[in-house]
């Protein structure tokens, strides 16, 4: 029997998945196999011996110590793309804010209560300080082109928009996925220099914090809109609201709220919500199960943040999975003690993501007592035989 432990309340048509003579899915378990989570903080989190994977069921794992994880040997899995379609809809619908101020239009709509029938004059001569650009024929800048960003870009495009994308590692999936229009290029600058708009779709790291700052700033068009649906940090806050006071930027969509930019003229704070739809929640829970599921029943890995995606069909007797730095000779020791205990390895996969790595090995024979001498290896931190 496995036990996975929830962290946060985990949609049933994920949880479903997990058969029930097999699993215990429960959010008080001990010591678990395995782990989901939405936004709990794992950062202080300690993990027991039998953990062997945590699902995130959403795409930002900031909430999870992945580095430390890999060092125990804990694969870590996301769940990308599954809430695309719901954080692309409010770009779209921040695009619109960010240009009509309409938030600010509501607000003050409210304050002609009490007016009576001098309401519709009132509406009439006020309306005219809200006015604002409309999308068509405009710019928009797109910083990550992953899955989110893709969406944007289509949609952009179809709402009549001339759209300029610009993502280092742009995938040969994402790629393909794009409309034909959407222009490519090479060089941030080249996005600050053109775009009437700019959103933002990469991860947060020490690399991307304050992506936006004074100085890209200076290199954008004066009367920029940013949106901000992937990570607050990815903005530096003060230079943005500096921005916002001079006329460099007309306005800041954010979905992170944060003390500094809350009531600032200029910015739309919207509370989180860009995953906040039924469906994404369904799509995310779904495949972070069938992401479990995989790795615990038939080793295999996709969607992890820290090991490589792989898989090994079994066809022998065992299936030996190792977790491993991905340095030289591992997969020479790690296939030399199976040999030494008389097994023979019908087919093996091997791979690597950044510092760690991931082997299987499909073996016939009873090796599965001296596979524990694979987990003495310096630089081995799991091994399973299935």
């Amino acid at each position: 029997m496995y036990n996975i432990l929830t962290l946060n309340k985990i949609a049933a048509i994920g949880t479903d998945n997990f058969d029930k003579a097999a699993y215990n899915v429960a959010d008080a378990i001990d010591n678990p196999d395995a782990i989901m989570v939405r936004s709990a903080s794992m950062l202080d989190m300690q993990f027991g011996d039998n953990l062997l994977a945590i699902a995130r069921a959403g795409a930002g794992v900031n909430n999870i110590p992945v580095e430390r994880c890999s060092e125990e040997g804990i694969c870590v899995f996301n769940t990308p793309g599954a809430n695309a379609n719901a954080v692309k809809e409010l770009v779209i619908a921040g695009l619109l804010l960010a240009s009509r101020k309409v938030p600010a239009a509501i607000d003050w709509a409210k304050t002609l209560k009490g007016n009576g029938a001098e309401v519709g004059k009132m509406v009439e001569k006020g309306k005219s300080q809200f006015a604002g650009p409309e999308i068509l024929g405009k710019t928009l800048g797109i910083v990550g082109l992953g899955a989110i960003g893709v969406k944007v870009a289509n949609t952009a495009l179809s709402l009549g928009m001339s759209v300029v994308g610009y993502d280092p590692f742009l995938s040969v999936n994402a790629a393909l996925g794009l409309k034909p229009g959407v222009k490519i290029v090479k060089n941030l600058t080249d996005i600050y220099a053109e775009a009437d708009y700019i959103t933002l779709h990469l991860p947060y790291n020490k690399d991307t914090k304050d992506t936006v700052n004074a100085e890209s700033l200076a290199k954008m068009k004066d009367g920029v809109r940013i949106l901000n649906f992937a990570r607050g940090e990815l903005v530096n806050s003060a230079d943005i609201i500096a921005a916002l006071e001079s006329g460099k930027a007309a306005a800041y969509v954010t979905d992170f709220p944060s003390d500094e930019v809350i009531g600032v003229d200029g910015v739309v704070a919207i509370p989180h919500l860009g995953a906040s739809t039924p469906e994404s929640e369904d799509n995310c829970a779904y495949m972070a199960a069938i992401e479990l599921i995989d790795y615990i029943e038939n080793g295999k890995i996709t969607n992890s943040v820290n090991l490589p995606d792989c898989e090994l069909a079994k066809t022998a007797d065992h299936l030996v999975c190792v977790i491993h730095k991905n340095v030289p000779s591992m997969f020479t020791q790690i296939t030399a003690i199976v040999s030494e205990a008389g097994g023979n390895i019908e087919n093996v996969v091997s791979k690597s993501k950044k510092d760690w790595a991931y082997t299987m090995l499909d073996v016939t024979g009873d090796v599965k007592e001296s596979c524990a001498t694979i987990e003495h290896i310096d630089g081995v931190t799991k091994v399973r035989v299935l």
